[in-house]
Parts: C-alpha cells; structure tokens; sequence
C-alpha cells in the first residue's frame, strides 16, 4: 500500500461515518413516528421526500467548498481559503433565511402536490412547517464540512454529527412520548439537533476563519460557489430523476415490482455510501495537489483513488451476488417480491463494479473544479437511458431487469465518460 492509498484510507473512514451518521436523522424519526401510527408515518415519508429534494440541492455547498479551501490551502493561501469559507457561511444563509419562511407557507401546498390527503396531509404539514425552521442552520453545516473537508479535516465534522444525532434521539424519545407531542415533537427535535450542530461548527471554525480578510458578504467570493452551485445542482437533479423515474415505471408495473424495487434501491443507496466515501477524499486531495501546480501528484492520487474504489467495487459486487438469494427475505415474505428483488440484487452486484469507477471519477473532477461538465453530463446520461424507460413501459413483462438493466447501462456511460473527462482535464490542467 503506498502513501496516497494510506491516505486516501485515512480520509476514507471517517468520512464513510459522517456519511453513514447524517442520513440516521430519518431512520430515527422514521423508527419513532412508525410507533405513532400509519398516517403519522406517511405523513413523515411525504415531508421527508420535500426535504431530501432541498438538502440534495444545497449539497453544493460542501462540495464547491471543499475544492476551493482545498486548492488554495494547496497554495498556502490561508487568508484566500478563510475568505472561502466566510463566503461560504454568508451563501448557505443567503439561500437558508428566505427559504424558512417560503417552505414554511408552503407546506400545505407543497404535501398536497404529493398526493397527501385528510390526517396524512395535516401531518406531512405538520412536520414540514416544524422543520423548515432549520432549514438555515443545516445549510450552515453544509458549508461548515465543505470548509473542514479542504482542510482534510474529516475527523470533526464525524463527531459534531454523531453528537447531533444523539441529541436527536434523546430529545425526541422525550417530546413524542414523554410530552405526547407526536409528529411535532420529531419535527421539533430535529430542528433542535440542527441549530445545536451549526453553533457548534461555527464555534469551531472560528480560529480557521480569523484570517479572512473579506467579513462581509462578497459579490466576487460568493460568484464562483454560485456557479458551482448551478452546475451541481444540475447535475442532482438529474440525477434524482433517473432513481426518480425508476421508482415511477416500477410503481406502474405491479406491487410486487415496486415492493423488490424498494428494496433494492435502498441497498444501493446504503452501498453507495461506502463508494461516496472514497470518492470525497479525492475531491479535497486532487484540489489541494492542484493548488500547488502539482499536476503529476494530482494524477497520481486520482489513480489510486479509481483502483481502491475499483477494489472495492468489486469485493461488494461478490458480497452482493452471494447475498443476492437471501437478502430480499429479510424484507419480505412474499414469494412474489421476494423473486424480483433477488433478480435485481443481482443487477446491482453487476452495477456496483462501473459505479465504483463513476463515483471515484465523480470526485475528482469535483476536485478539479469541472462542475460545468458534471452538470451537463449528468443531464446527457438521463437522455441517453430515456429510451430505455420507455421501452421498459412499453414491455412491461422486462420488469425489474428492464429496470436495473437501465440503471447499469447509466451508470457504464457514467464510468467510461468520467474516465475519459479525468484524463483530459488532468492534462489540461498542467
């Protein structure tokens, strides 16, 4: 194992904690709100939905800070970086503060386009007005890990979000069931467990950021994480329609189809995290290589960063095709769900082997700064696999493979155009 691979690693695990911890806030109000009852749940799934769409879309303003502070502490520019993150923290509330009040008016509305209705609308209403109050304060956290990530500082912002979630847990178990708060009593504690978790990175940045020389909200700063922020955003939307989409053409096919595809997606997405994992440390090693002029180093560890991901891709997929005829029993007893979601792991296994070399690539180019390509490439791949969908509609009988057969050949574009993208940026750059 060389250096880079040591370090990668090192940037690696913690990395896979925070992005194993953040998404426990759902699970755990999901875990408490299903004892409430069916409608309650629904109502949490419905406002969920709205908000994972918001979060996915401010994601941003991680990434876009993360490569900046990275390349220009690469640089030994410590004041420029600090001026990044002071910029960052101005954005996230520039886009946080109107946003409170506009989900918060809209929350009727916005749960009714989803097709709630009666007590599971009140309580999607209910949950989403509650949580749009801390809307600004995890948009705080975002930019507050994209600062520490360009810093390789990936240890932190574990353990801020482990004690975050914690709070989370203690104060809901408190509220739903020891005030009889119910569907508020999660949204509340959750909002709480946000505001906790920004106070405590902004009390943490404060000693990086001292060096600013900018303080105050700066038109040419905030320009080049707008920027980022529209390709990126680009780049998740389009994305999110791709799963999206899947979700729609299984749902009309049958419930058996939906039920096996649920399952697999959600093992995907679990999966996933461990390849996302690797894939994050390349975007704050590549940028900060970059800033030193060190275009061969920044190869270099863009390399390694495909063949750990790679190996990794590849222990998964055989864990994956081995589990495949035992996995989808543990979610379901039926003969019927249980066979299509054995058909589909075994797409996934095969899936996880060119997401390992798409996600690696992901992030380097984030690290390289090529947002506008991420975006408009991201948008090319969902055209290039709409003929798939619809070719799946219209046979229905292809059913899941049709399904996971076009999200594998998604993701094989993904990996070989990525691959290509890397190469020629790389040499670019020098």
């Amino acid at each position: 194992m060389t250096p880079v691979d040591r370090r990668i690693l090192a940037l690696a695990l913690p990395a896979l904690g925070a992005l194993a911890v953040e998404p426990v806030y759902v699970l755990v109000d999901t875990a408490i709100v299903g004892r409430l009852g069916t409608e309650q749940l629904a109502g949490l799934a419905i406002a969920a939905t709205v908000l994972s769409f918001i979060f996915a879309g401010a994601n941003f303003l991680t990434y876009g800070t993360t490569e900046r502070v990275a390349r220009r502490l690469g640089a030994g520019q410590h004041a420029e970086a600090a001026n990044v993150g002071v910029q960052a923290m101005w954005l996230s509330l520039m886009f946080g503060i109107p946003a409170a009040p506009l989900l918060y008016f809209a929350a009727s509305w916005v749960t009714g386009v989803f097709g709630s209705s009666g007590a599971v609308h009140d309580h999607a209403e209910t949950y989403l007005s509650i949580s749009a109050i801390g809307v600004p304060f995890f948009l705080v956290t975002l930019a507050a890990q994209g600062v520490l990530r360009g810093a390789s500082n990936y240890v932190t912002p574990l353990w801020v979000l482990l004690g975050a979630n914690i709070a989370n847990l203690v104060i809901e178990l408190v509220l739903v069931f020891g005030l009889d708060m119910g569907v508020a009593g999660s949204a509340w504690s959750t909002v709480i467990a946000q505001i906790g978790a920004a106070v405590a990175f902004m009390w943490i940045l404060r000693p990086r950021l001292v060096a600013a020389s900018i303080r105050r909200p700066d038109r040419e700063g905030i320009a080049p994480l707008m920027t980022a922020g529209k390709h990126l955003l680009l780049r998740v939307g389009s994305m999110l329609a791709v799963f999206g989409g899947a979700t729609a053409i299984a749902a009309r096919i049958d419930q058996p189809t939906l039920a096996a595809h649920q399952i697999v997606m959600s093992l995907f997405f679990f999966l996933a995290l461990t390849l996302d994992a690797l894939a994050v440390p390349a975007q704050t090693i590549v940028a900060e290589e970059l800033g030193r002029d060190d275009v061969h180093t920044a190869a270099h560890v863009a390399r390694r960063a495909v063949r750990l991901s790679l190996i990794t891709g590849l222990v998964l997929c055989l864990l994956m095709a081995s589990l495949a005829p035992v996995l989808p029993h543990v979610f379901s007893d039926d003969a019927a769900v249980v066979s299509r979601a054995m058909g589909g792991l075994w797409w996934l296994a095969v899936m996880l082997v060119p997401g390992a070399i798409a996600f690696a690539h992901d992030g380097i180019l984030i690290g390289a700064g090529d947002y506008r390509f991420l975006g408009r490439a991201a948008l090319g791949y969902l055209v290039a696999v709409t003929p798939i969908a619809a070719a799946t509609l219209l046979a229905p009988s292809l059913g899941i493979a049709g399904i996971w057969g076009g999200l594998l050949i998604w993701m094989t574009i993904r990996a070989v155009v990525n691959h290509h993208r890397t190469s020629i940026v790389l040499r670019w750059q020098g």
